[in-house]
């Protein structure tokens, strides 16, 4: 649920990038970071165990406007994807406003893909909220693989409620913002 911080007049508003192991999470964030003007972005932290991390950041759009009359500001956060974090995922996934699902197209990641969204709904649920009605984009990332999967495919088994989704690569960016300004108008319109 966001937040409203009357002192500085800004709505504060938790994205969370969710999905397998290694399938472009992180990545994502460092890209938008680094094209970010520092002046309106805060410090990339990493909260990390010895074999997981979780990244954070928050920054301040320029271009979004204002919510009668505060300003928005996003945190971004990654979950670790492995299995066995599934209560860190949950825990990171508690007070979000909007998820973006990051696919590994790889046809070999199909499977662990169709369990992370499976996962997804069952957190969601777990924490009280509606996955039909709560803001999600799907984001298929590795575009740039041969044995990616085709769109089609992606779309009739990992995003079923029929949500905006996006090719990319997110390791040189394509995709990248087009995924992040269609999450955050859409948690903006929740609003």
């Amino acid at each position: 649920m966001a937040l409203i911080n009357i002192a500085t007049h800004e709505i504060h508003c938790k994205i969370v990038y969710y999905g397998i192991g290694y399938c472009g999470k992180t990545t994502n964030l460092q890209h938008v970071h680094r094209s970010i003007n520092p002046n309106a972005r805060g410090e990339m932290l990493s909260i990390a165990t010895e074999t997981e991390r979780t990244l954070f950041f928050d920054f301040l759009p320029l271009d979004l406007g204002t919510v009668h009359g505060f300003r928005t500001r996003f945190h971004l956060y990654t979950v670790p994807g492995q299995i066995l974090y599934e209560r860190t995922r949950l825990a990171v996934l508690n007070g979000a406003d909007g998820i973006v699902f990051v696919t590994d197209s790889q046809a070999e990641k199909f499977e662990e893909n169709v369990q992370s969204i499976a996962e997804l709904e069952m957190n969601m649920r777990r924490i009280g909220k509606n996955m039909a009605t709560f803001p999600l984009v799907m984001q298929w990332n590795k575009r740039d693989m041969p044995n990616a999967l085709p769109v089609p495919v992606l779309e009739r088994y990992l995003n079923r409620r029929h949500v905006p989704s996006f090719e990319a690569v997110a390791s040189n960016g394509r995709g990248v913002f087009a995924t992040l300004r269609a999450i955050s108008k859409n948690v903006m319109a929740q609003l």
